[in-house]
């Protein structure tokens, strides 16, 4: 066994450094995404990017009824055309009893996985590549929408576990009932069994072992990772929530030393809003770059039924937390991502694709004008993905809620309205708010 793995990781690090054009004795670099000081490289090339989130790429992938695989080509082209170069997507969906989490998932309690739905990141992988597109692929979610931490930890404790938004366990009571999953033996083994079966895959499309495979920029631990919601609980966590991320970012670099890996935090917002805490969990040697993500609207910055008298006030604490987050990436020398960024449109329940999106292109513009800024001056943003990616999916419920079996998957995911925060494919103004700035991050 440890001879068959160190053959592997040798194989893989050839791979790694060379790939045939089809001729004996010439090869040239495959264009691996590296860390060139604050910025990224690919293919020896500075690498700056327009991205967007598509969590539910796997499942569009995915060769069964739930599957869509002519829509997931269709909403892929548009991607494209716009511009956008990398895709942050979901890899994992533990199955499981907490509302509004995605069924199906990826596995359940048992070592037995979703052959289905790998197959379905496989073809997704599969169609990035030819599009010359990345991926970012986080591995559980904090929150419930996918299973997540929460999940884990029922399978280990009895079967233990509080819905998010339970009004019998308001917040920050799901975030804390999180925090013992960075050191539960029990927890972290299933974990790490998953991400071993995934980070060591092999695409059954192409042939090509995960590890080998440019079209991956990056694995992140999780989506949103937090040491807990309140101070109290946090702090003494800390020790232990720094130490899974570090382990953990390890362990997937002796399964695939060929990518980047990196937290999927939300920066200080999902650090008890303390710069040591950002700055711990991602000084590990093994953590490539820093994300950060914004949401002025879940973070009562603005007031979405009152747009016009308080746009301006929640723009300058967007400014001053991207500016905190330029700072805290120079202090440690690594490139900064802001991977989620979302903005309801023109109203307080404002689902539907046909309302306006005058002051959500605006912020975008502010988001990208910020990221330009930055990357010209060649300093640490280097990219960005918007929240998220709706396409052609349309609800079919009056009251924009996701039902079980739905198939019309969108960026919105189960627990919110479907519609609040994604790009639709009728979005004209908000495209060419993205299209814009892809034109400048290609030029740079």
């Amino acid at each position: 066994m440890i001879g068959r793995r160190a053959a592997l990781l040798g194989g893989v690090a050839l791979v790694a450094a060379c790939a045939s054009d089809g001729s004996l004795g010439k090869t040239q670099a495959k264009p691996f995404v590296t860390v060139d000081g604050t910025g990224f490289l690919r293919g020896g090339k500075p690498y700056r990017y327009a991205g967007a989130n598509i969590w539910y790429g796997a499942w569009l992938g995915a060769e069964t009824a739930y599957g869509n695989r002519a829509r997931l080509g269709r909403e892929l082209d548009r991607l494209k055309a716009l511009g956008v170069r990398n895709l942050r997507i979901l890899g994992s969906a533990e199955v499981s009893p907490l509302k509004n989490s995605i069924t199906p998932g990826f596995r359940d309690r048992t070592a037995t996985y979703n052959e289905d739905l790998l197959e379905g990141l496989d073809w997704m992988l599969a169609e990035m590549a030819k599009r010359d597109m990345t991926a970012v692929i986080y591995l559980t979610n904090f929150w419930e929408w996918s299973g997540g931490m929460m999940t884990y930890l029922s399978w280990v404790n009895g079967g233990r576990f509080i819905d998010m938004n339970d009004p019998a366990h308001p917040w920050p009571e799901f975030a804390d009932r999180n925090a013992p999953f960075y050191a539960n033996g029990q927890a972290q083994a299933m974990y790490r069994d998953y991400i071993r079966a995934v980070v060591s895959r092999t695409n059954s499309v192409t042939g090509t072992a995960y590890a080998a495979d440019p079209t991956i920029m990056a694995w992140q631990l999780a989506n949103e990772p937090r040491p807990a919601g309140s101070a109290a609980v946090a702090v003494p966590n800390l020790p232990a929530f720094y130490r899974w991320i570090d382990e953990t970012a390890r362990y997937i670099k002796t399964l695939d030393p060929n990518h980047l890996v990196s937290t999927g935090s939300e920066g200080l917002k999902g650090s008890i809003e303390r710069d040591d805490v950002v700055l711990a969990a991602h000084r590990s040697r093994s953590i490539d770059y820093l994300t950060a993500h914004i949401w002025p609207n879940n973070w009562t910055w603005m007031d979405a039924g009152d747009l016009a008298g308080t746009y301006d006030a929640g723009a300058a604490k967007v400014a001053a937390y991207i500016n905190a987050h330029i700072r805290l990436a120079t202090t440690l020398g690594k490139p900064l991502v802001i991977e989620e960024f979302g903005y309801p449109r023109d109203g307080k329940t404002a689902y539907d694709p046909t309302i306006a999106t005058v002051y959500k292109d605006r912020f975008y513009r502010q988001i990208y004008a910020a990221i330009e800024a930055n990357a010209k001056s060649g300093e640490p943003l280097a990219g960005s993905n918007f929240w998220a990616w709706n396409g052609e999916a349309r609800t079919p419920h009056a009251d924009h809620r996701f039902q079980r079996g739905d198939l019309g998957y969108m960026g919105d995911p189960p627990h919110e309205p479907q519609g609040w925060y994604g790009v639709f494919d009728s979005d004209a103004a908000t495209q060419d708010v993205i299209r814009t700035h892809a034109v400048v991050m290609a030029a740079l």
